[in-house]
Parts: structure tokens; C-alpha cells; sequence
């Protein structure tokens, strides 16, 4: 395995949400978490692993029950598109807040911030509002639920590199994993807990229960950190005006537009195909369980070349069809279609991001990269659920979504390409 090492830099075969930090920039640099011997340090990694664990149950949890929200609550066909790609677009909104909030309050207090935010958002969207119904508690507790995420998508990397240099590969593989475990437990378990209860209030509710745990458990470690604030250092290298940058950027916004259609839309296409609830959201499971095991092998694999081209090409290849074949395809190939957009898409979204650690010589210009990869990628991505949603309602149906990602597998394939080569920004 190809290994490019600076002084202060990991290596590249590690993690690259893990080896980029968003207070890379801040002067006096920030100092480690105050813990009390290596008890505080295991207790501090459960905590960000579980943390990692309530990222992605908000998208998968939605779609699960999708059809009883909207036959019972009576939704709008407008809403449905705005509460699929409002959360997703908040990722990239309020990605670079989360460095500016950090230098004022500290890393640690921001992310139990983002968690109160996200419990309450969690606790906030089932409501329904008298006179006014459930839209209005489902909107506001989604947005709640999107910013809080996208400031512990930015924030959590950089804690982890900073309290834990010499367990990066083992923390890296515990959050990565903790992330793609929630959307599956989301998938999994929310129509489960919708059987069981008889509505689908309680199913998005249980969710807020794992959150507020979480957020009680971080609490006495984050409000004892100290306050010290910190200023931002500017200089080196502008990725905006790279063209590598934006061929990185256009490929990591392809496979978010994937992505996060898996999460709101797999389901309710399941379903449209004849699938009861509980087998939909049981193959959805499966198919994100699989993205964990694509996302773990791909990134060593890409890094043992200089070019990235070819593997680039075929996980975006396969992630597009296996789309289009979970809506085109017999339904007696189900779990195969599933399963091979499973693998696709976990291993687009490692070699994505390990683009950032490929295409770049050093930490400060990953940082940069990544914070332009999450703000684009997540900003524009939110497109993909959204032409989802408005081709549904257009036609009734989801052939249109077939043919769409099929477009967006080949144009994922083209930007994999140019991103590929053996370039730096």
C-alpha cells in the first residue's frame, strides 16, 4: 500500500473522515480533551461512537414508515419532497458554522449542543400542532435534526484525531461504522416498533431515546472542558480555485445525490413494489449493512494505486444500476439488486472521501477540501431526493427515478475519472 507521510500528517491508508480536522486552523491549536486517566479516554470513545450511532437514524427512520405518515397525517405531495431534502441540504448549510462555533465555545460543548439540538428535534417531529396538524412539528423537528447532524458530521473527525493519534485505524473503523449501523438500525427497526405500537408517532419517537442517552451520557465530560477561545489562521493553498478540487467536489455531490435517496426513498420504492413494510425496511438493512463492508475495503484498495480511475468508475457504475435495477429489475432478484447498490454505494462514498487525502499533499489543504466536499456535496446533493420527490409526484410512480439515477451513476463514473487521475490539488 502506497503510503505519502508529512510530518504531523497521517498516513493515507488511514480513515479520511478520521485524518481531516475542521480546527485545523485555529491558533493556539486546540488541546486535548481534560480526562481523567485512560477510564476518561475509553469512556470519551464510547461516547463519540455513539454519538456516530444517532447520525443517520433521522433519514432512514422517515422513509420506513413513509406511506402511514402520509395516509394518516394527511401530508401534502410538496411536503413530502421538502421533509426528504430539507435535512440533507442542511448538512452542507450549516457545515461551516461548526469551526466557527468550535473556536468560541470548543469542540466538545458544540457537539453536546448538537445532540440537545438533535434529541429535541427527534422529540419535536411527531407532534401534531392543534388546528394545524403534524407538518409543522415534522418540519421543524427535521430542520432541527439536519443542522444539529451536519455540525457533528464536521466536528466529530477532528476530536477523534486530536484525543486519539495512535488509535486512528480503530477508532476511525468503530465511527464509520457507527454511522452506517444507525441508517440500518433506522431501516430496520422503525416499522418493527410501528407494529408493535400501532402508530407511527411512536416509531419516529423511540428514536429520540437513544439520543437523550447519548447526550446525558457526554454532558459532565463536555461542561467541564475549559472555555478558550481560539482565532482562525489564514493562508495556503484555495481549493475553490482548483479544477481537481471541483472534480473532486462534482464526484462526492454525485454520490450524495445516491446516498441519501437510499436513506429517504429505498423504502417507500420497496413498497411501491409490492413489498410489505417490515421485508422493506428489512432489505433496506441489509443493503446499508452492506455499504459497511464496501466502505471498509475500498479505501484500502484505492490507496494502493496512484490512479484512482478505474475503481472510481465501478462503484459509481454499480451504485447507479443497482438502483435502477431495484426499481426496473424482477422483484424475485430483489435482495440481489439491493445488495449490489449496497456495495456500490458504501464503497462511492470511502473513495469519495478518500479523495480528499489522495488529491491533497497536506493537512491544511485536506482540511479545506473536505469543508468545500461537505458544504458543496451535502448542499447540492439534497438534489437527488429532491428530483426524486418531484418525479414521484409528477408521474405517480418511480420509473422516473430509475432512468434519473442511471444519469447520475454514468455522470458520478465521468467525475470519478477526472478525479481519479494522479493529480493534486
Amino acid at each position: 500500500m502506497t503510503s505519502s507521510k508529512t510530518p504531523g500528517y497521517p498516513e493515507k491508508s488511514v480513515l479520511p473522515a478520521i485524518a481531516v480536522d475542521a480546527e485545523i486552523d485555529e491558533e493556539p491549536a486546540p488541546d486535548p480533551t481534560q480526562l481523567r486517566g485512560k477510564r476518561g479516554l475509553v469512556y470519551l470513545g464510547i461516547c463519540l461512537v455513539l454519538i456516530g450511532l444517532n447520525l443517520r437514524t433521522v433519514f432512514s427512520s422517515f422513509s420506513a414508515v413513509l406511506p402511514e405518515i402520509t395516509s394518516d397525517a394527511a401530508l401534502p405531495g410538496w411536503s413530502l419532497v421538502v421533509l426528504t431534502t430539507v435535512p440533507v441540504t442542511l448538512l452542507g448549510v450549516f457545515a461551516p458554522l461548526a469551526p466557527i462555533l468550535a473556536r468560541r465555545f470548543g469542540a466538545e460543548r458544540v457537539l453536546l449542543g448538537a445532540m440537545a439540538v438533535l434529541t429535541a428535534g427527534l422529540l419535536l417531529r411527531p407532534f401534531e400542532v392543534p388546528g394545524m396538524g403534524h407538518l409543522p412539528a415534522l418540519l421543524a423537528g427535521t430542520a432541527a435534526c439536519g443542522a444539529a447532524i451536519a455540525l457533528c458530521n464536521v466536528l466529530l473527525p477532528g476530536v477523534v484525531k486530536r484525543d486519539f493519534p495512535h488509535r486512528l485505524g480503530l477508532m476511525g473503523g468503530l465511527y464509520t461504522t457507527a454511522i452506517c449501523a444507525s441508517a440500518a438500525l433506522g431501516a430496520g427497526f422503525t416499522y418493527p416498533v410501528f407494529t408493535a405500537t400501532g402508530h407511527w408517532t411512536s416509531a419516529l419517537w423511540f428514536w429520540a431515546v437513544p439520543a437523550g442517552v447519548v447526550l446525558l451520557l457526554f454532558l459532565p465530560l463536555a461542561i467541564r472542558q475549559p472555555a478558550v477561545k481560539h482565532q482562525a489562521v489564514h493562508g495556503g493553498v484555495n481549493v475553490w480555485r482548483s479544477s481537481v478540487a471541483w472534480q473532486v467536489t462534482m464526484f462526492m455531490v454525485l454520490q450524495a445525490m445516491m446516498s441519501f435517496s437510499v436513506f429517504a426513498w429505498m423504502a417507500p420504492i420497496l413498497r411501491d413494489r409490492g413489498i410489505d413494510g417490515g421485508t422493506a425496511g428489512l432489505i433496506v438493512s441489509v443493503s446499508i449493512v452492506l455499504q459497511m463492508l464496501g466502505s471498509l475495503f475500498a479505501p484500502a484498495l484505492a490507496t494502493r494505486f496512484k490512479d484512482q480511475r478505474i475503481i472510481n468508475m465501478v462503484v459509481a457504475l454499480m451504485t447507479g444500476g443497482g438502483f435502477a435495477l431495484t426499481i426496473f429489475g424482477p422483484t424475485e432478484l430483489i435482495w440481489v439488486w439491493t445488495g449490489l447498490n449496497g456495495l456500490g454505494q458504501g464503497s462511492l462514498t470511502a473513495v469519495a472521501l478518500t479523495m480528499i487525502m489522495v488529491r491533497t499533499r497536506d493537512a491544511h489543504t485536506a482540511a479545506h477540501l473536505s469543508g468545500m466536499m461537505q458544504g458543496v456535496g451535502y448542499g447540492v446533493g439534497s438534489l437527488g431526493t429532491l428530483m426524486v420527490g418531484q418525479l414521484h409526484q409528477a408521474t405517480g410512480g418511480f420509473a422516473a427515478a430509475g432512468i434519473l439515477f442511471l444519469v447520475v451513476g454514468s455522470l458520478a463514473a465521468f467525475f470519478g475519472y477526472r478525479a481519479g487521475r494522479d493529480r493534486f490539488v
